[in-house]
Order: C-alpha cells, then sequence, then structure tokens
C-alpha cells in the first residue's frame, strides 16, 4: 500500500507545490491528530478555482473532457470569474487508463492574478453559461425561478438562501446521440425556490457550446410548481437508466439541534435549548427566529438549520402567494395566509423523467426519506440507494426498492424500505484517529412504503400556513396585536413543539410502537414518521446521526461487488469528535474520505479511510499541498476519483479550492464464494490494476477455518508462462503460487489482472475468511508493488435434499442466510415448499437449521413452510 502520509506529502507533493526550500520538518511537539494527513494511493491537483469558488457538480463526458461548476466566486474577480458559471477543462481528457501519470500535477496559484482565475493542469476552463444568462428566447434568466406571473424571485425583499443564481452544483449531462457529443447538460442551483435547468451542448471540432436560446429554467414550468417546486437543489446522481436525480440539501429540516433527540426534550419537559429550526417554518419572518428567542428566555440558543428557513417565504411567492409582508425593502411580520409551501415537500430526492422530452417531469422519492441530502448513488441493481445529508450530527441512510426503479411505470408506485446506519464498533468511540480507524455499520430499517403513500401523508400538511402558526400556537388574536401574539406563539412552539406538523408526542408513540413491534407494526397513522421526520425518528431508535458534512457518495456506474462505494465527509468534528454517541474520534477539521467495499446485494458494511486531510492546527507547507474538505466526488470509470473541495479558508498561503484526482492503492482481491457441503466452488485472485506492469512474485491463499471449507485445487491464469505448481497444504487450509510473466503478457496500466484461482469445497455449514499474504510482488522496474488485502468470505450451506428438479444443492438467492433454493434451481417457486415439506425431517434439513428456520425462531417448525410458501 503506497501510504501518503504526512512525511511522504512534506517530501513530495509539498516540494513540487512549493519548493524544498520552503519545507520544515514535524516538531517533536507536534500533538496534532496522527495521520492527518493521509493518502492510501496517489493523488494530483488537476484544477484550482477562482478566488471565493468552490468546485461543484463534477462530470466527465464519455470523451473523457471534464466539466464543473464556478461556485459563488468572489465578485472581486476579474472578469469572467466574477460570476457563477458551468464550463469545461479544455485541453485536459482523461484517458481513463487508471493511472494519474497522464497529466502533470498543477501547481498551486501563487500570485494574485493566478488565485483571481480558474487554473487547469494543461489547458483552460472555457465557460459554457453562466448565472444569469439569458435564456429560452431571451423570457428568462439561467438559474433564475420566477412566480407563476412572470416575476423574477430576485426583485424581492428579505431573507433569501443566498443570491439567486449564484450557486450552482450538480451537472449532469444526457445524451441523445450514440458518440455522447450531443445532449442536455442538466444543472442545480442552490437557492430558495430550488433551480433547475436544462441547457444544450453539443461538441464541434472547436470544443463544446451550449445553446442558450434553447436553455430553460425546469422550475418555472408547471409540472414543477404543482410539486411545491424544488428547494436548496445540491448536488446529485445520473441514474443507471439515465434520468438525473436532483438533491435537496433542506438544512432547515433539524427538528432537534445537534445531539439532542426528542426523548430529551419529553424529559427536559421543554424543547428550550434542544428544539432545532424546522419548528419555525412556518413564523412569519422566520429567520428572525433567533433573536426572538434572546428576548424570550434567559438561556437562548441557535435552532440547528434556522438560516436555511431564508428563503421560505420566496418559496411562497414561486406557489403564487400574494406578497403581503413586503414594504419595499425588506418583508415584515405580516403572515402569509393564501399559499405557502409545506415543510414536508422538500427535502428529497428528486428525479427528472423523460429528459429529452419537451417538458421534462420531476417526481419526488418521498419513500427515500426526507434530510439536507447533498446526494444519492443509485447502484446499478437499480434498487439500492446510498443517501449522504449535510450538516451537523446528521446520517447516512439506504433504501432498498422491491423492485427495480424503472420497472415502475407510474414512479408513484416505488415500493421500498428506508435504513439508517448505526456504528457498531468500539474503537470509533474510544477517542482514536480517525485514519486509523474502520467504521463498522449495520443498517436499521426505519420502515417501508411507496411514494404514493408518503406523498397522501405529506398532503395533509399542504394547508399549512403562517396564519395557523400564530391561530393554533397564541391566545392573543394576531389581527388585533401582531406582535404580542407572535412573541406568544414563539414562546410555546420553543417549548411544546410546532402543532401544525407532526408532533413530539407522535414521534415518541412511533418509537415506542417500533421497539416493541418492530418498523412494521406500528399504527397505520404512524407509519408516517420516519419518512416525514427522518433524522429525528432514526435517533430514537439509536441510529447514529452523528455524521459530520457528509457531502459526496459515489461508485462506479457499473459497480459491482468487491468495487468500492467512497463517502466523503467534508469536516470530521461535532458529532463525530465529541465525547457522545458510538462515534468519538479525533477531530479532522480537513475531513475524511471513506470506501466500502461493495457486497454481494450491494450492501455496505465497513466504512474504510483512504484519504484524510489536514488538522487545522498544521502548518502552511502542509496544508498547502493536502486535499481540504472535500465535498463532492466522482468516480472514473477507471476506478480513480475526483474530489472537490469546499474549505472557506484553511490556512493556506492560496484561498483558492483544488479539484483532485485520487489513485487507489492496487488491491489483491480474492473473491467470496458459496457453496454447498459436499460440493466445490472457485475464488479467483485478481490485482485491481499494476500501473508499471507485473514482473511476478509469491502469494499465498489462506481459509481461517477449515472446518468449514477447505483448498482441493488451484490454477494460474494463462497469462502467466512461468510458474511454480501451486502448493496445497496437508490440512487444505493454504495454497501457495509463483510466478513470472517473462513474456510481458500483462502490460503496464492492465486492470483487474487475474493471477489464479482457487477450488474450495464445502466440508461444514457456516462462514470463513479467505485471506492473502503477499511474500513478493514486483512489477517490471522490479519495484515492489504494495498491494492492498481484499479478503473474500467462504459461505458453505448445506448438502442436497431428496432428488428435487432442480437437481442441485439448496442456494440463497437474497443472500440472507436462509437458503429459500431448496431444489438448486436458481430461483424460489413452490417445488421448494413440497420438498421442505416432504423432507422437513430428514437429517439434511434437521442438521441445518441456520439454513432452513424461515422464521426465525432457533429450531425447524412447520411454520417455516408456511414462511417459505408466503415469501414466493
Amino acid at each position: 500500500m503506497d501510504e501518503f502520509t504526512r512525511r511522504k506529502l512534506m517530501a513530495s507533493s509539498a516540494a513540487a507545490a512549493i519548493g524544498m526550500g520552503a519545507l520544515g520538518t514535524a516538531s517533536a511537539a507536534d500533538t496534532d491528530t496522527p495521520g492527518a494527513p493521509t493518502v492510501r494511493g496517489d493523488l494530483k491537483r488537476l484544477a484550482t478555482t477562482a478566488r471565493g469558488a468552490e468546485v461543484t457538480g463534477p462530470f466527465v463526458f464519455e470523451n473523457g473532457e471534464v466539466l464543473f461548476s464556478l461556485q459563488h466566486p468572489s465578485r472581486d474577480n476579474p472578469a469572467p470569474y466574477d460570476t457563477a458559471a458551468v464550463g469545461v477543462l479544455a485541453g485536459h481528457r482523461f484517458d481513463f487508463n487508471g493511472q494519474n501519470d497522464e497529466f502533470d500535477e498543477l501547481e498551486a496559484p501563487r500570485s494574485k492574478a493566478a488565485q483571481g482565475r480558474v487554473q487547469v493542469a494543461g489547458g483552460e476552463y472555457d465557460i459554457l453559461v453562466q448565472e444569469g444568462d439569458p435564456i429560452d428566447g431571451g423570457d428568462a434568466k439561467w438559474g433564475h425561478p420566477e412566480t407563476p406571473d412572470g416575476t423574477d424571485i430576485a426583485e424581492f425583499a428579505g431573507s433569501r438562501y443566498g443570491d439567486v443564481g449564484t450557486n450552482p452544483d450538480m451537472n449532469f449531462f444526457v445524451p441523445t446521440d450514440d458518440e455522447g457529443l450531443e445532449g442536455y447538460l442538466f444543472t442545480n442551483n442552490e437557492t430558495s425556490p430550488g433551480s433547475i435547468t436544462r441547457t444544450p451542448l453539443s461538441r464541434g471540432a472547436d470544443g463544446w457550446t451550449a445553446d442558450h436560446e434553447a436553455a430553460m429554467n425546469l422550475e418555472n414550468q408547471p409540472a414543477f410548481r404543482e410539486l411545491g417546486g424544488t428547494r436548496i437543489n445540491c448536488y446529485g446522481d445520473l441514474s443507471p437508466w439515465d434520468t438525473p436525480m436532483s438533491s435537496e440539501e433542506d438544512y432547515s429540516h433539524p427538528r432537534v439541534s445537534g445531539s439532542a433527540t426528542v426523548s430529551d426534550m419529553a424529559d427536559a419537559e421543554s424543547g428550550v435549548g434542544l428544539r432545532g429550526g424546522s419548528a419555525f417554518w412556518n413564523r412569519p419572518n422566520p429567520t428572525a427566529i433567533e433573536g426572538a428567542l434572546g428576548d424570550l428566555f434567559e438561556d437562548s440558543w441557535y435552532p440547528q438549520g434556522t438560516w436555511a428557513l431564508g428563503g421560505v417565504e420566496m418559496q411562497a411567492y414561486y406557489l403564487g402567494a400574494e406578497p403581503v409582508d413586503q414594504d419595499g425593502t425588506t418583508n415584515t411580520t405580516e403572515p402569509l395566509g393564501d399559499v405557502y409551501p409545506n415543510r414536508y415537500r422538500y427535502g428529497h430526492i428528486v428525479e427528472i423523467t423523460e429528459p429529452t422530452s419537451e417538458e421534462p417531469i420531476p417526481v419526488k422519492h418521498y419513500v427515500m426519506g426526507r434530510a439536507a441530502f447533498e446526494c444519492p448513488e443509485f447502484m446499478p441493481d437499480e434498487r439500492t440507494v446510498y443517501l449522504a445529508s449535510d450538516g451537523s450530527s446528521k446520517g447516512l441512510y439506504k433504501f432498498v426498492a422491491e423492485e427495480p426503479i424503472p420497472s415502475y411505470d407510474d414512479r408513484m408506485d416505488v415500493r421500498g424500505t428506508l435504513h439508517a446506519a448505526r456504528v457498531t464498533n468500539d474503537d470509533a468511540a474510544t477517542n482514536e484517529p480517525p485514519a486509523e480507524v474502520d467504521l463498522e455499520i449495520e443498517w436499521l430499517e426505519l420502515g417501508s412504503a411507496s411514494n404514493a403513500e408518503v406523498a397522501s401523508w405529506i398532503a395533509e400538511y399542504d394547508d399549512v400556513t403562517q396564519v395557523d402558526y400564530l391561530e393554533t400556537h397564541a391566545e392573543t388574536d394576531w389581527q388585533a396585536d401582531l406582535e404580542t401574539a407572535l412573541a406568544e406563539a414563539d414562546e410555546e412552539v420553543a417549548i411544546n413543539g410546532n402543532q401544525d406538523y407532526i408532533t413530539d408526542a407522535e414521534i415518541l408513540e412511533w418509537a415506542r410502537q417500533y421497539e416493541t413491534h418492530g418498523p412494521d407494526g406500528v399504527d397505520e397513522d404512524l407509519r408516517r414518521v420516519p419518512f416525514l421526520e427522518t433524522r429525528a425518528a432514526a435517533k430514537e431508535i439509536g441510529a447514529s446521526i452523528e455524521f459530520r458534512k457528509a457531502e459526496g457518495i459515489d461508485s462506479l456506474d457499473d459497480a459491482k461487488p468487491g468495487d468500492f462505494l467512497y463517502v466523503g465527509i467534508s469536516e470530521l468534528n461535532d458529532g463525530m469528535a465529541d465525547d457522545e454517541g458510538a462515534v468519538r474520534m479525533e477531530r479532522v477539521d480537513g475531513g475524511v474520505v471513506y470506501r466500502a467495499e461493495l457486497e454481494s446485494d450491494y450492501d455496505v458494511s465497513t466504512l474504510e479511510p483512504v484519504v484524510v486531510g489536514p488538522d487545522a492546527t498544521d502548518r502552511e507547507s502542509i496544508v498547502d499541498a493536502a486535499p481540504i474538505n472535500v465535498d463532492n466526488v466522482l468516480v472514473l470509470k477507471d476506478g480513480r476519483v475526483l474530489l472537490c473541495e469546499d474549505k472557506g479558508n484553511f490556512g493556506r498561503s492560496y484561498t483558492n479550492d483544488a479539484l483532485w484526482v485520487y489513485e487507489p492503492p492496487t488491491s489483491l482481491h480474492v473473491d467470496s464464494v458459496a457453496v454447498s457441503q459436499e460440493a466445490t466452488g472457485e475464488a479467483e485472485l485478481t490485482l485491481s490494476s499494476v500501473p508499471d506492469g507485473l514482473a511476478g512474485g509469491r502469494i499465498s491463499v489462506t481459509l481461517e477455518h477449515t472446518a468449514v471449507a477447505e483448498i482441493t485445487g488451484a490454477s494460474y491464469h494463462d497469462a502467466l508462462e512461468l510458474t511454480a505448481d501451486p502448493t496445497i497444504s496437508d490440512d487444505g487450509s493454504t495454497v501457495e503460487f509463483q510466478f513470472a510473466d517473462i513474456e510481458n503478457e500483462i502490460e503496464p496500466g492492465a486492470m483487474d489482472v487475474t493471477l489464479a484461482t482457487v477450488e474450495i469445497e464445502g466440508v461444514g455449514s457456516g462462514t470463513t475468511d479467505i485471506v492473502t499474504d503477499v511474500q513478493a510482488l514486483d512489477d517490471d522496474e522490479g519495484i515492489a508493488i504494495e498491494a492492498h488485502p481484499r479478503p473474500g468470505v467462504v459461505v458453505t450451506g448445506p448438502p442436497p435434499i431428496g432428488g428435487g428438479s432442480g437437481g442441485g444443492a439448496p442456494t440463497d438467492p437474497d443472500n440472507d442466510g436462509h437458503f429459500e433454493d431448496l431444489n438448486g434451481n436458481g430461483r424460489l417457486d413452490y417445488d421448494d415448499v413440497t420438498l421442505l415439506f416432504e423432507h422437513i425431517e430428514d437429517d439434511s434439513v434437521t442438521l441445518n437449521a441456520d439454513a432452513y428456520d424461515f422464521n426465525d425462531n432457533g429450531r425447524i417448525d412447520y411454520d417455516d413452510i408456511d414462511e417459505l410458501y408466503d415469501e414466493q
């Protein structure tokens, strides 16, 4: 493994970036977090933004060219870099060879001129479209939502979520030709009301061009307004079926602040000091609540998410509300009573269906929960979705659809189960350095529903307005004395919660019933709780709602088991580095990028740190050359990863954010395999990449438990000409390989290089790890390849039962540990039910209770037959 540690960083990349003369050596008295910074693999800086801007919305075209957004640049930069934009890195093109040696690393921007522009290694930033550009025949501005009568939202006074049009983020391109050189670019803009634009792009001999005339703000289309529009559209994903997925990053969703829970408020008999910003959603002039609470309570506090209530009233104008609170220069506390946005309609994943049609159709996947979603990752099985939520004390979520999502003719019929992650390993809670601790996670089921069901629950709150805030919670008639009524309402909501929406009592009752009966045993009217109040519900059942700024999540478009899901934690502090909960590590303000190996069912259970940023206290020479606060991540088709910074000012000698290219270390992977007792299976031994070729080596493969399985044979891949016969130990636990590529069949840059195959026989029921040990492994230059080991697992199941129609050993088609396919024909069918009925008392069944205990009561009984029948 090539570990890019603090020492190596100071000796290599930092030297390349700023010259050896500027480097010092680490002091023995340095008390910074060990392993910060660390990069396991290789890292190069590809581009830097203009001063004040983030790198957001990375996208790589089929031809290898890169595009990203220039988000909120400083107005003091020279034109055109003083205006938000989307542009292509002209002159740079990825070869997808898996190696970072295809480009020379960009030097850090040292001069004021360099810091005021976008810089690209070996190229230029070619701007395609900018904030406020005339589009749609000149009748609209790029990234500017409008009211139903065509008024630009930017014309209204009052609190807002950022300046309109200045925060372009997600970019995904949907091609309309076979070469991927013509199509539509879909761009998010983080504002409220939200904004998604569709811009036609094409590539000619002189590069990419945008058709402004035919571009359109989708938000201003009737189909979007009918959904309530969108809000704070951040990053997203392009689904495996080529539809853009836009994430609503609704920071205002927290019901409770920080690590607090609804139970904490119940115990305190008050929400003062604990309640979050969402309680004040329908308050007149909601962002003024912090000051109002300071006037009401001696111990004032900041309700988490309050700042993101900015723009909620703009959302109301977008929906057609009469702006009775506008006085020309600001907005007053005159309540909006005709139209007001429903808070439960925001914080979702928005799919743009029919993306190339004249009017694309939005669908909100309400069943995937509600959060400050930075991005989702839709997996190739078209059922599994991972979701990252931005901010402090937030969760990681997983949704699994019952059927492939595109198979639903009506997306509102999409049905599945929502889960929240819980960190389970003790060393994650012992104040260890993040570089040294994997996070072991399990997924807690929150509930199951369909989009249509959740939409019906949300609709029950559509008529709630700012008038309701006053009339529900104040004793004084607001029309007679608005100031007094507002103060009374603020005090009541702070203490007892907002009664216009789901109440604290409903969440607590849901949690009580969940604990007693499980997620499917709660009352019908409480099933809405985990979908509408996802964060608060997950906290109540013990999920790890402690993650800090989970801002990136991605994997290969065609990812398969054994590939990696990458998760960017932009800052590792606050809830991940405090003295509470399951995650209590040393803080790393520069953040951490984790990766998780995909398992057979696209599950993940271990997050391992691969890129650890610096500490805030690190010297300038270190932070100048290290990745800081990685936000969006994008996995290239060759397995490398684009890392986009959102660092603000972190003590660098330059203020610019950077775009890095991460090359993972070579991994030595051995397959997992499932076999029946007395049957055999094969596991391949594979190197993920050989950037500098492969000369040869000596490697052993070991099964840790021979009571479960034994190695019975082994062979080499045909490309290896000079080999020693595989040596298998007497007990069948270990095989050793020795080989040399004397004909140079394995070329430098080769990916997924299969070295050998191991034959494994199941001898008992259970599981055993397959581990590798590298005694020697050299590239074509004679330099040792430090391969990162990736163990496999052997799962052995029961022997064949009777003479079923399939004629084979039982299998576990859904990988849940139960062998539903008793006749071995590869699927669950009625023959399996009858086979279990006929042989329920045979030794082949009773001696393998774990395989056939379908009702999970610890024994074989006739109810297992009923459960198997119901599962068909």
